[in-house]
């Protein structure tokens, strides 16, 4: 069995690459892959946890996990029709240009 530290170790690069890619990028597509990655980095948290608690029979880690699935699927519906109305308007989706209108 794999220990705990190593997928917290995981999750901790991969919310550090999100990080680093919705601040220093400046296209809001590639923002919103950002904070998908950072959302997956707490999913793996949530199941970890949840794997390795005192009770693992019950489904506290997978419902979280669910849940945080759910609101990251709306929030790349709501972020992606941003973008595509950012698009529409200004026919680019850099998010700094964007700023400074």
């Amino acid at each position: 069995m794999i220990p705990l530290h190593y997928y917290l170790i995981v999750a901790a690069m991969l919310f550090c690459i999100g990080l680093a890619g919705a601040l220093i990028r400046r296209n809001a597509i590639m923002v919103l892959v950002g904070i998908e990655l950072m959302l997956n980095a707490a999913n793996l948290n949530f199941i970890a946890f949840w794997r390795y608690s005192p009770n693992p029979d019950g489904n506290q880690g997978v419902m979280f996990a669910i849940f945080s699935i759910a609101i990251a699927a709306a929030e790349a519906a709501v972020g992606l029709a941003l973008i595509i109305a950012l698009y529409r308007h200004y026919r680019n989706t850099d998010v700094a240009k964007e700023d400074k209108k």
